[in-house]
């Protein structure tokens, strides 16, 4: 009898979906730039969550290239990957991305960079609210300028959502306080160099500048570098919280940074990619919140966004 119940309950177990058993998944990342210090941290961290769990990765770098990052998509597709990570080059730009996806019937999962389309069926976004993290960049300076002076803004890359909206987001602020003026606005393409071409062509032109808010940390370093002993005390604020921008405010030398948390978003793109594999329901919106950090908190990012 009990040989019986074995053999009848082995055969039950045969007859069960393949779906019932936990199984290591494939997954495919497309990022948009390798040469990037916060979105290295980002891959390590999604590298890291996928390696925890047994799962299997591919990544690949689309060096800014939208059509380079499509045919990464596709090349994923084709070898029957089980999800889909994208971290966009151009967030206007990946209605082909998300066609390919769909009609492939492969979740996908948008991470760090908002796109600027509605996520259909299947598809979920990881990242953070970039408006919020202009406002928060803008409040600290404001302080800081006593509520009065003229302000820069150093743009990132104007394909980018989060350029758009962490400009907004500064915008915002800057409408509260009548006695501050935004008088220079110009894209540095979220790069340092590129940052310090940018504002060594404001002071030549004898700009009156007394604080900076930079899209990103980069730009905001690459600021501090083209400033060089920043005689003139220029007030610089940047978005990310990477290693170099703590160390500078550190230093007294940047007023704030916002603490984007790249682990979060590599962790919780890849937990939400499986989920979905898995055939579980996930939000459409994962917010993994912006912080703002200045000297007085300082101590509690360092530990974070190493690479």
């Amino acid at each position: 009898m009990k040989l019986k119940k074995t053999i009848i309950a082995s055969l039950l177990v045969c007859m069960l979906p393949m779906s019932s058993f936990a199984k290591d998944k494939t997954i495919g990342v497309s990022m948009a730039l390798f040469d990037d210090n916060f979105l290295t941290i980002l891959r390590n961290a999604i590298n890291a969550e996928a390696k925890k769990d047994g799962d299997k990765l591919t990544m690949m770098d689309a060096k800014g290239d939208v059509a380079q990052q499509i045919q990464q998509v596709q090349e994923f597709i084709g070898n029957g990957v089980d999800v889909i990570i994208v971290n966009p080059v151009d967030t206007a730009a990946v209605g082909p991305v998300m066609k390919a996806a769909s009609d492939a019937k492969i979740p996908l999962v948008f991470v760090n960079r908002k796109p600027d389309a509605e996520l259909q069926d299947n598809m979920a976004y990881v990242g953070s609210d970039s408006e919020l993290a202009g406002r928060l960049q803008m409040e600290a300076l404001a302080k800081s300028m006593n509520g009065k002076g003229n302000i820069a803004i150093l743009m990132g890359d104007l394909a980018n959502e989060s350029t758009r909206l962490r400009t907004k987001g500064v915008e915002q602020v800057v409408a509260k306080y009548p006695d501050i003026k935004v008088t220079q606005k110009q894209t540095a393409k979220f790069m340092r160099n590129d940052a310090v071409d940018v504002v060594s062509n404001w002071m030549t032109a004898g700009n009156d500048i007394q604080a900076i808010a930079s899209n990103n940390d980069e730009m905001a370093i690459g600021a501090l570098q083209a400033l060089g002993k920043n005689d003139k005390k220029i007030l610089i604020a940047g978005v990310d919280g990477t290693p170099d921008a703590l160390q500078m405010i550190k230093n007294g030398k940047m007023v704030a940074s916002v603490f984007q948390d790249a682990a979060g978003q590599g962790q919780g793109a890849v937990q939400t990619a499986v989920k979905m594999a898995n055939g579980e329901k996930v939000q459409k919106v994962v917010d993994i919140p912006f912080q703002l950090i200045t000297k007085d908190n300082l101590d509690k990012f360092t530990s974070k966004n190493q690479k």
